[in-house]
């Protein structure tokens, strides 16, 4: 009985290792086809997707973020705004004090009523000066033809003399009717000399009233000039008064408030900034070695570190004109000294094209983004 179990357990024995070897084999081959299968399927990931993915963790998030001044000095009276806090375009940020601007607007409102005054008052006195010489010019041509008459008159008196001269010689007048004729005659040569004096005195009336209205339309101009003046004064000091109210210029979240009340602010003092989250883009630095095939255009995805997982959509807008070297403080210069080629890196305009549920996409995280560069058709054909 104990023979018969030894030689059972002893063909055991031998048929363990047989088993252990084959599996082993087994296990072997399932995993030479396992690596197999996934070699295959890398390769053709690769060639089909993963060779015209360009990928860099040198990406952050942008935005352009509006530093606010005020246009005007002046104490604050009111900070209408907390850190932190979203805006709308045209809400008032700051109020600074304007009893001042108050003061100056109606100051400009006063000039400017005095001046409109002035062109009313000079375009009244040149009506009054084209009356005048309205009537001048109507004077003139009565003293015309009042030297006329008396010119014609003095014709007729020195005909009438010469006709008497001829009658007293033939003894057919007396020499009494020929004093009368002489004495016709010599008022009429005196009233034509009056009328002529009469004509030129009229004349030089006109002349006179011509150049009266040449200084009130001079006059006339100079005030208007100032009226101009004034209305311009008066939109400075309308526009200074508004400014006194910093309004936002976009929408946006409030940063870097430095402005508090009753803190005097001069012209062009930064206050405060305005951040348009909303409006955030990705800034990825390339290589240049990795810039053949990217396009304006491409899809990126975009992952961001600050929310593990996150993944967000955008698309290429636009490359850098030159390397980050290139618009450095102190930009290299490659001819002097001994030379050490670098791999430079190019600044690429990436927008994210929707935002989702989750936290905010701030200005200054880093992301990684992850560039498209497959044909279009090859890329709609693959999707």
């Amino acid at each position: 009985m104990n023979i018969a179990v030894d030689e059972k357990t002893a063909v055991q024995d031998e048929q363990v290792p047989a088993r252990n070897s084959r599996r082993k084999r087994h296990l072997f081959i399932l995993g030479c086809a396992g690596l197999l299968i996934a070699a295959v399927v890398f390769g053709l990931y690769w060639m089909t997707v993963g060779r015209y993915l360009e990928q860099t963790d040198d990406a952050y998030v942008r935005a352009d973020w509006i530093p606010i001044s005020p246009k005007v000095s002046g104490y604050v009276a009111e900070v209408m705004v907390e850190d932190d806090q979203p805006v709308r375009a045209g809400d008032v940020l700051v109020r600074i004090e304007d009893r001042d601007y108050q003061a100056r607007l109606a100051q400009a409102r006063a000039q400017l009523a005095e001046t409109q005054a002035s062109v009313a008052a000079q375009e009244a006195n040149l009506h009054v000066t084209d009356s005048l010489i309205a009537q001048q010019k109507a004077g003139v041509a009565q003293a015309e033809a009042h030297a006329r008459s008396v010119a014609a008159e003095l014709r007729r008196a020195s005909l009438d003399q010469r006709r008497y001269e001829g009658l007293v010689r033939d003894h057919a007048a007396s020499t009494q009717r020929l004093e009368t004729a002489a004495a016709s005659y010599t008022q009429a040569n005196a009233a034509v000399e009056i009328a002529k004096a009469m004509q030129l005195q009229q004349e030089t009336r006109l002349t006179v009233a011509v150049t009266r209205r040449q200084l009130a339309q001079a006059s006339l101009q100079q005030q208007i000039a100032r009226r101009s003046q004034a209305e311009a004064q008066l939109n400075l000091a309308t526009h200074a008064l508004e400014d006194t109210l910093i309004r936002s210029p976009i929408d946006g979240v409030v940063g870097q408030r430095k402005v508090r009340t009753r803190q005097y602010v001069a012209r062009g003092l930064p206050l405060l900034a305005v951040v348009p989250v909303q409006q955030a883009y990705v800034v990825a630095n390339y290589k240049e070695t990795q810039l053949r095939d990217m396009r304006a255009g491409q899809p990126v995805d975009i992952s961001v570190d600050s929310y593990s997982g996150r993944k967000l959509k955008g698309h290429v807008v636009s490359f850098s004109p030159g390397s980050g070297a290139v618009f450095a403080l102190l930009p290299s210069d490659n001819a002097t000294g001994n030379f050490t080629k670098i791999v430079q890196r190019f600044p690429v305009k990436i927008v994210i094209d929707e935002h989702d549920e989750g936290g905010p996409i701030l200005p200054g995280m880093s992301v990684i983004t992850t560039v498209d560069t497959r044909p279009v058709e090859r890329g709609a054909a693959h999707d």
